[in-house]
């Protein structure tokens, strides 16, 4: 800090904390080295690397009668104090600018540098100085400075403007800057405050998580998938197989049976992208926009294990192994997307997709302005859904849309002409595709559809999830059973459920099944399901020696599986499953 006689200090404070308990007190550590020169309006901050567990303290910059551009670490471990060499192209000596770890980088945004010469210099007297706008970033495990954006005083609509004295926060991976003050004019009266909330993302979105099944109809699912922080969009992709050869009244294989998000390892798992030499520079700065109010937490996750619409009275071991959701809702109505934005059919949103660059502004973002990334249609030759979609050897993917919430309902998907086949399992490689000139292709009855999502921020399109397959129900059987609930009582479950919205026919019987812990070799990597109800009122009772069999599935919040299906004069329809969410001990 700077004292009243303009004495700059270097001196050193650790503030003990003590969980539950609070401050416990300041002390002046005893340290090692040669300490940072004294200065002030410098940033500091704490990195340590995650194969090491390490942690060190670094201060750049800051002002001492000229600004700073000196770089200093401080081992925590052993308090000592050292000055790191550093290489590639070095920030300008600035103050009150700030400084942000990110994965193993520092990036450094804005604050006071002096005004260059006429040789590109800093002036040595520094009798004049300005706000910058400048970014760049240092990598801390080889010492290297790169500059994504350089000092420029031009009125940018993508970018923040000059300023210092501002404040930077991370969320994940996504930098947020807000206000601060311009400062071209020397006297402070002249000053103007900033009032504007930027921020960019510094890395493409991992990839999400399974796409899980909600309904399948005969020519729909609606389907959804765990939200990820900071992201704008989803992609949504399809990649049809050949219709169900499966007739009526006989046990599905278990190859059908197969229908909530099964990991295929086979074919067309998408990889992490792969990086490209030297900088990876961010594609967008965006201002600001924050409408994520959080949903609130229920008892029971409901999903749809089986749209086969094929018997399903064989054995409970033939019951593919799900991976349940992360999503829990009660009643599998309140789940359907009201607020789901598809942008396939937008014209206008695919023409700012493909130019978007830069910062973007919480005063101007419009919900047609969300998603800044790019998705890429690829066609087949012949009807997708009479044929299965692997041309020479790759498999081809269809785009559905792309969906600002975490949930879709899938009627239809697009293709490319025939004349531009493709095919790609790597996010890197996709682009935007006018929809609205593509022709649409309808689900089909008693298909089979493998489905892969991957995510959208304004760095761009992350990698492809894990692929999930899902089927559509065959004509004439009933749907699943609806509005499941879970209550518990002193020594019993009590299990209750409405009819399918679309019975198809007069209910004969309903079903209902529980996962029960098993050690037979076929079963283990499979849920294994007995019988516990067989009737036709739509509730049932659980019984304490029944539950304690039961399997719990900890392949999401620990949780006791249930299936419920029913049959009309045609057989058993598809099941709704239901995770009941188990509390911690």
């Amino acid at each position: 800090m700077l004292l009243p006689l303009g004495r700059y200090l270097n001196d050193f404070y650790e503030l003990e904390l003590r969980q539950g308990s609070g401050v416990v007190g300041w002390t002046i550590p005893q340290t090692k080295g040669v300490p940072p020169t004294p200065r002030e309006s410098h940033s500091a901050v704490i990195y340590s690397k995650n194969d090491r567990g390490k942690s060190k303290l670094y201060i750049f910059g800051g002002m001492s009668g000229c600004r700073l551009s000196d770089l200093w670490e401080l081992d925590i471990e052993t308090m000592t104090w050292s000055s790191p060499g550093a290489k590639g192209a070095f920030p300008l000596p600035r103050s009150l600018h700030t400084a942000n770890i990110i994965g193993n980088r520092m990036y450094i945004f804005g604050g006071w540098v002096p005004k260059m010469s006429e040789d590109d210099s800093p002036s040595s007297q520094e009798t004049h100085w300005k706000c910058t706008n400048s970014f760049s970033f240092l990598d801390l495990d080889s010492m290297e400075w790169k500059a994504l954006m350089t000092d420029s005083s031009e009125d940018r609509r993508d970018w923040p403007g000059p300023r210092a004295g501002h404040c930077a926060v991370t969320v994940g991976k996504r930098l947020y800057i807000w206000s601060g003050r311009d400062g071209y004019k020397k006297a402070w009266n002249c000053q103007v405050c900033c009032k504007d909330l930027w921020y960019i993302d510094t890395e493409k979105p991992p990839p999400p998580s399974l796409v899980q099944l909600v309904l399948a109809t005969t020519n729909s699912f609606h389907v959804k998938w765990n939200e990820l922080p900071t992201v704008e969009g989803y992609l949504l992709q399809l990649s049809p197989e050949s219709p169900a050869s499966t007739g009526a009244g006989k046990p599905a294989p278990l190859s059908e049976l197969s229908a909530l998000s099964s990991t295929i390892t086979s074919t067309a798992r998408a990889g992490p992208l792969h990086s490209q030499s030297g900088l990876v520079c961010p594609q967008r700065f965006e201002e600001a926009g924050v409408d994520s109010p959080a949903s609130p937490e229920v008892r029971v996750d409901i999903c749809h294990p089986n749209s086969s619409g094929v018997s399903n009275q064989a054995s409970p071991s033939m019951y593919a192994q799900p991976t349940a959701s992360d999503h829990e809702v009660v009643d599998i109505k309140e789940s359907l997307t009201e607020k789901q934005t598809i942008y396939s059919e937008n014209t206008e949103l695919n023409g700012k997709l493909k130019a978007s660059s830069g910062f973007k502004s919480a005063v101007a973002i419009s919900s047609s302005e969300q998603c800044t990334s790019q998705a890429k249609s690829i066609s087949t030759n012949g009807q997708p859904g009479e044929q299965t979609a692997v041309k020479n050897g790759c498999r081809q993917w269809y785009d559905v849309g792309i969906f600002q919430s975490n949930s879709a309902v899938v009627t239809h998907f697009f293709l490319l002409p025939d004349s531009n086949p493709s095919s790609t399992d790597k996010a890197a490689d996709v682009d935007l595709s006018d929809y609205t000139m593509l022709k649409k292709h309808d689900l089909c009855p008693g298909s089979v559809y493998r489905f892969r999502l991957a995510a959208i921020n304004g760095h761009g399109v992350g990698p492809f999830s894990k692929i999930s397959q899902f089927k559509t129900c065959i004509p004439g059987f009933p749907g699943a059973p609806s509005s499941v609930k879970v209550t518990k009582s002193a020594d019993c479950v009590h299990i209750s459920w409405e009819s399918p919205s679309s019975p198809t026919g007069n209910i004969l019987e309903y079903s209902a099944y529980l996962a029960i812990r098993t050690s037979l070799p076929e079963a283990q990597n499979q849920l294994a399901f007995v019988k516990i109800y067989s009737g036709l009122e739509t509730s049932c009772t659980v019984t304490a020696s029944q539950l304690a069999n039961a399997h719990v599935d900890c392949s999401s919040r620990p949780a006791v599986v249930f299936r419920i299906s029913a049959k009309n004069e045609k057989g058993y329809g598809p099941a709704i499953q239901v995770r009941w969410l188990q509390e911690k001990s």
